[in-house]
């Protein structure tokens, strides 16, 4: 889509590889998720996307969930990286930055991370897609995986089949980061001290993203690497 509204930004038609995982996984938490589709693409009825990221795809938003076919999903500039693969532990599959998406845009731009998931394919679903949509969305505080694993289980169920079958019962609430990326964590345990801002170093609690001092990231609630 240009998701949720907003222009194309096209990378001059150059298609863009899948990103490597070289780098050790982790963990990006306290996100907002929600999902869209081909009803409430940008331009509506249509399974266009900003970027193209090879594979076939030629601008449009598609993907089964596995690591070799990722979901599309869209979100800012900025907040990941173009073609970005990443694994949702929620729906257990990995999903791929195709896409932009005005919302995700105007959270990103006072803090809040956001992303927004392809569902269906390429018909339109109407109004049942669109309830659909809004029953797969998971409250807040979400985590994905950045540079995971190629091998992570993964559940290739569509989320929403026409005409009017909607997969819920295909998600993991409160499926934990953990299982799949255990680097993020604070091995020694325990709220550190040796940083500038006391009482958000290492291993203490945290409630937002820019909630922990220096390089540390806030993971399911702790300042972690």
């Amino acid at each position: 889509m240009l998701s949720k509204a907003l222009f194309s930004i096209l990378l001059g038609g150059a298609a863009m590889p899948l990103l490597a995982s070289a780098q050790s996984c982790s963990v990006a938490s306290n996100l907002d998720i929600t999902f869209y589709g081909n009803p409430d693409n940008d331009p509506a009825g249509s399974t266009a996307t900003a970027y193209d990221c090879g594979a076939g795809r030629n601008f449009n938003a598609g993907g089964s969930g596995s690591y070799n076919d990722p979901l599309t999903f869209a979100t800012a500039q900025g907040e990941f990286k173009t073609c970005e693969i990443v694994y949702f532990p929620y729906i257990k599959k990995y999903i791929r930055m195709e896409d932009y998406c005005q919302t995700c845009t105007e959270d990103w731009a006072v803090g809040r991370w956001h992303i927004d998931i392809w569902t269906g394919n390429n018909v339109n679903g109407g109004n049942t897609q669109v309830q659909c949509e809004n029953s797969l969305t998971p409250g807040p505080d979400q985590w994905v995986i950045r540079n995971p694993s190629p091998n992570l289980e993964v559940d290739l169920t569509e989320l929403f089949v026409n005409p009017r079958t909607c997969n819920t019962n295909h998600v993991y609430l409160n499926n934990p980061a953990s299982k799949y990326c255990s680097t993020g964590s604070n091995p020694g345990g325990g709220c550190q001290t040796d940083c500038a801002w006391q009482g958000h170093c290492l291993g203490c609690s945290c409630a937002t993203f820019n909630d922990c001092d220096e390089d540390f990231i806030c993971t399911n609630g702790v300042c972690s690497h």
